[in-house]
């Protein structure tokens, strides 16, 4: 069966929501949601960030079926700047469904990363890109065997957490969260007002204070 392409029926989120949660670390936005959309943290970044910014833009869906990536070319297509290639591969360890020259023409076209339940090869080369954040279980120097399967833009599974096309993806350090596109405005205040928390509490400690009292621990035995 021919790779099916949907088009979604909703908009990408605003690029000044976006920007606006590119201030807002995975741990915070982990908690905000309760953990619920928390990936896998098997799936991690070829490149540390290491305080340098953090993968942030919407989702543009790929699902690959075996050993077969012709969903990944159709994402590629349908993405735009600031969009994250977020790729199902049934967290297989082969073939990788992202290489050199996949990663370097969604970079050309300004996609921001690609988030793989798979594998990467080419590792090397994709770790030096640092405008270019790739997310992955496995890598492997076996390549895929067809390009005719698989389906783009539509609702997936990704390692066990729905992910709709436009919803928000946040990686760092830490891992990978996804904001669902419903959640990202009236969770955006909560967000920002535990990062501004978290500084003061940071505050309060090189003061002296006990963790016990910052954090009103309740009374031990």
């Amino acid at each position: 069966m021919p790779t099916r392409v949907h088009q979604p029926g909703a908009a990408r989120l605003p690029r000044d929501l976006i920007v606006r949660w590119g201030e807002v670390p995975a741990s915070v936005a982990a908690d905000v949601l309760s953990g619920l959309t928390v990936i896998d943290p098997a799936l991690r970044p070829l490149r540390p960030f290491a305080g340098r910014g953090r993968l942030i833009g919407s989702a543009v869906t790929a699902l690959c079926e075996g050993t077969d990536y012709g969903a990944v070319h159709y994402a590629i297509a349908a993405a735009e700047a600031g969009d994250v290639l977020v790729i199902e591969a049934g967290g297989r360890n082969n073939p990788a469904v992202i290489c050199e020259l996949l990663g370097g023409a969604a970079r050309l076209k300004g996609i921001t990363g690609v988030v793989v339940n798979g594998a990467v090869r080419d590792s090397s080369r994709l770790a030096q890109w640092p405008d270019f954040a790739v997310f992955t279980r496995w890598i492997t120097p076996r390549g895929p065997s067809s390009m005719e399967r698989g389906t783009v833009n539509q609702p997936i599974a990704l390692a066990g957490v729905c992910v709709a096309p436009y919803d928000l993806v946040l990686g760092d350090d830490d891992g990978l969260v996804i904001v669902p596109r419903g959640e990202a405005e009236p969770r955006l205040e909560a967000a920002r007002a535990r990062v501004r928390a978290e500084a003061e509490w940071e505050r309060e400690l090189s003061t002296g204070r006990t963790t016990l009292d910052v954090f009103n621990v309740p009374p031990a035995m």
